[in-house]
Order: C-alpha cells, then structure tokens, then sequence
C-alpha cells in the first residue's frame, strides 16, 4: 500500500511581504530600464567622452 508524505513549510506563506517587495521590485526594474535605455541613446549617437 502506498504511503503519502505530507510536508508542512516550516514558514507560514503571507501575501502581506510579497506586496512590499512587488513595489521595491517595480522601482528597481524602472531604474534598470531607464539606465538601459539612456546607455542605448548614448551608444547610438556615438557619445564617448561621457563614459570617463
């Protein structure tokens, strides 16, 4: 006869956290995204002397 082994997470899961860290995550992606694109403008236009 087959056993079933049921495991417990030894942390209770909450949503209230992940909310918290929806925000920080938002915030870090628009500043990846603006630092991303400025760099993309500044290769295209051949802008060298800005890097040093």
């Amino acid at each position: 006869m087959p056993t079933v082994i049921r495991a417990r997470p030894s942390v209770p899961l909450s949503r209230a956290p992940q909310k918290a860290n929806d925000g920080q995550l938002v915030s870090i992606a628009l500043f990846c995204g603006i630092g991303l694109l400025i760099s993309l403008v500044a290769v295209m236009f051949g802008e060298q002397g800005s890097w040093h």
